[in-house]
């Protein structure tokens, strides 16, 4: 990872130091026709062309216009009014502009692949915070003061983990608003500092980064150019009903029901909890459920989501159990229902002692997502099935 960040890293030094001097360069450019030369433009057209052959390649796009020489800026704004149409006039300029047009294009895809790079290792690091938090907050119980200062080696190693996450986001990632509050805390080091980190600064960061990791920009590829041909051509055949849920692993499987609570009405405040498949207490995503009734008002309810990527495998009533006891280790506010989510199935066995649990007097109320009933959801989410690529071929 530290290779391929120094890569990126010298790229993106190189795209600034092109930026600068394109700036320069086009406030060296005069209005309306001027023929003559310019020894400091030329000078900087010089270095602009080569830095410009350092840029690697993105994706197989790389910048290649040069700025024109003042002259044939000249020659062509001539050539436009000799035409004498807005068309003609229109295209000079546009070709003039060209080489800070390939520049900011190159820039937005620099941005979307060091997000792609950094993805995986930007959760691995916040889930690495949020099990230290969770374990530095003994020590804020033990304080003596909100003034006292917090004298641990966690303290070290949480600061050490914030600045990896910092030097990981570069300048790809704009930094959520309570990151300059997290910094000083981190410096400063008294209880009330870990106090704020815990109950402000962090989840306002973590849910910030979850969402911004994912471009919602990046396109689906759709594999034709105009859709009316597909209608003329008329398919027939079998269409596969089933998804394809091999086409995931651990993480997109997450990854997909965060997006689904996300951009679902009723769930607010979604976010990861932990690693995936990390020896945590078996919850992997938190989100509020909202229940509006006419009579009694607005309802929120806690809600965990353990995510089961089993293709195979079935959710037994070991499994159950366990989750269930699981959720008895959180404090305030309770875990008023757990959601069970899985590409697989539950057995017979599981599925009769869920339906036991939410019959008895206990506050907490078990859910089943099988594939069935994710396929049924889903189906209603062709967006989600096309991002994913979870439409199987039909047999």
């Amino acid at each position: 990872m530290s290779s391929a960040l120094r890569a990126f890293e010298a790229t993106e030094a190189n795209l600034a130091k092109l930026e600068r001097i394109w700036a320069a360069l086009r406030g060296m450019i005069p209005e309306g026709i001027a023929f003559g030369s310019d020894p400091k433009y030329e000078e900087r057209s010089a270095e602009f062309n080569h830095v410009l052959s350092a840029l690697p390649a993105i994706d197989g796009f790389r910048p290649g216009a040069s700025p024109p020489t003042l002259d044939e800026i000249a020659q062509g704004r001539f050539d436009a009014m000799e035409v004498g149409e807005l068309d003609a006039t229109v295209g000079v300029e546009r070709w003039i502009e060209e080489p800070g047009r390939e520049l900011r294009q190159y820039r937005f895809a620099l941005d979307r692949k060091r997000r792609e790079l950094i993805r995986t290792a930007t959760r691995e690091i916040s889930a690495d915070i949020e099990l230290l938090l969770a374990g530095m907050k003994g020590l804020l119980d033990r304080a003596k003061g909100l003034g006292v200062k917090i004298e641990s080696p966690q303290w070290g190693e949480l600061s050490a983990k914030f600045n990896e996450l910092d030097l990981l986001l570069g300048s790809s990632v704009e930094r959520p608003k309570m990151w300059v509050d997290m910094t000083r805390h981190l410096k400063f080091g008294e209880a009330v500092d870990l106090r704020d980190i815990i109950e402000t600064d962090w989840p306002s960061i973590k849910d910030t980064l979850d969402r911004s990791l994912y471009g919602e920009a990046d396109p689906i590829e759709v594999g034709v150019e105009d859709l009316g041909s597909l209608v003329k051509a008329r398919p027939r055949g079998k269409i596969a009903s089933a998804l394809d849920w091999e086409r995931l692993d651990d993480e997109s499987f997450e990854r997909l029901i965060f997006n689904l609570l996300t951009t679902t009405t009723g769930y607010e405040d979604c976010k990861w909890l932990t690693k995936t498949r990390a020896p945590d207490r078996g919850r992997d995503l938190s989100v509020t459920r909202i229940l509006k009734d006419a009579l009694g008002g607005t309802i929120r309810h806690r809600v965990i989501v353990q995510c089961k990527h089993w293709n195979v495998k079935s959710i037994s009533t070991g499994d159950v159990a366990n989750l269930k006891e699981q959720m008895k280790l959180w404090g305030t506010p309770r875990v008023d229902i757990l959601i069970i989510a899985t590409s697989g199935r539950f057995s017979t066995d599981a599925i009769d002692l869920i339906e036991r649990n939410n019959c008895s007097d206990t506050a907490l109320v078990i859910e089943m997502w099988p594939d069935s009933h994710l396929e049924s959801v889903l189906a209603q989410r062709p967006d989600l099935i096309a991002e994913f690529n979870l439409r199987g071929d039909a047999a």
